[in-house]
């Protein structure tokens, strides 16, 4: 994930937003150019709905397979759903427009956008 992130940030504006469940966030992030905000216990669905808002849902890419962000990936011009090793909560896999088996795989996609093309044509 970390090289991806390093790919993407030359061309987009990246912020991580995360629970930061397993504590490793700041240490895993801290060389990339990246803005890391953790949130606090509290709201932390409604804390990730409102920082998407203020940098501008329409423009905005989310990643994530949480409870915490079901109202982030709706919001998103496109939210990608990934399921990791811990899975995914339903609501929130049924709330992004795409679900990735893992979040190399939905980084890869806007690396390559034929890909997302390819999946989100009518």
């Amino acid at each position: 994930v970390i090289p991806l992130l390093g790919a993407l940030s030359t061309n987009l504006e990246i912020h991580i937003v995360t629970a930061d469940t397993f504590g490793c966030a700041a240490k895993n992030l801290r060389e990339l150019p990246v803005k890391l905000t953790i949130l606090p216990p509290d709201r932390q669905d409604q804390g990730k709905a409102d920082y998407l808002r203020q940098l501008g849902a329409q423009s905005a890419v989310c990643v994530g397979n949480g409870r915490n962000d079901l109202l982030m990936l709706r919001d998103a011009a496109l939210g990608i759903c990934v399921t990791e090793a811990e899975g995914a909560c339903i609501q929130t896999l049924q709330a992004a427009d795409i679900v990735c088996r893992h979040a190399t795989d939905a980084l890869n996609l806007l690396l390559n956008p034929k890909r997302l093309i390819a999946t989100l044509r009518m």
